[in-house]
């Protein structure tokens, strides 16, 4: 399925990126066989991918945990869910434009089942346990008690379940600050945190 997004020359950046974006046509050896990999699934290269392009070794790790992720027992939706319940912690704009848009227009996520997540919230108990965990997580920096994880499993969530959302929460720390780092350029259709609406 082919993403289909905004120019990003139509919109207004306050602040220049900090780090380039790889120009596909220009990318040589690994970086563009990530890029063509990417290309052939998604019918372009994003933003991001093509700033992490910089550092072959980098998009490579992100592209595998990704894939691994996707085919969990979570699920793309509630990958999805967690990825904007994340990215609205981490105030990353890049992410929460992203994930709104797949999650609205590739996975067919109702508009308020994402405002929903993006405060940890969600109307099945399985995916609020993974929600609230995912920012349990976030908010102890990983030190999560034994209360914290056994309050997920008696809301329903495998032990194998619960390891996938604290690697959700990796790969989209990673992307988070990856997209704060870099102030990448975002080429989906804006949303903005609500901590940075509220500056």
């Amino acid at each position: 399925m082919h993403l289909c997004i905004v120019n990003i020359d139509k919109q207004k950046t306050k602040t220049m990126t900090r780090l380039k974006a790889v120009n596909p046509e220009e990318a040589t050896g690994k970086t563009k066989q990530l890029f063509d990999a990417v290309q052939s699934k998604l019918g372009m290269v994003p933003n991001m991918m093509r700033t992490m392009g910089n550092s072959p070794a980098l998009l490579e790790g992100y592209l595998n945990l990704s894939g691994a992720l996707s085919h969990g027992t979570l699920g793309s939706k509630n990958g999805e869910l967690l990825a904007l319940a994340i990215a609205e912690s981490n105030t990353c704009n890049y992410c929460l434009s992203a994930h709104s848009f797949i999650g609205k227009n590739l996975v067919n996520i109702d508009d308020g089942t994402l405002t929903n997540a993006r405060h940890a919230i969600a109307t099945n108990p399985k995916t609020d346990a993974a929600l609230k965990f995912a920012i349990q997580l976030l908010n102890k920096k990983g030190l999560v008690n034994d209360d914290d994880v056994n309050a997920a499993k008696s809301a329903g969530l495998t032990e194998g379940e619960i390891a996938e959302t604290v690697g959700h929460v990796a790969l989209n720390i990673l992307t988070n600050y990856f997209n704060n780092t870099s102030n990448t350029a975002i080429d989906f259709p804006v949303v903005t945190a609500y901590a940075a609406v509220n500056v």
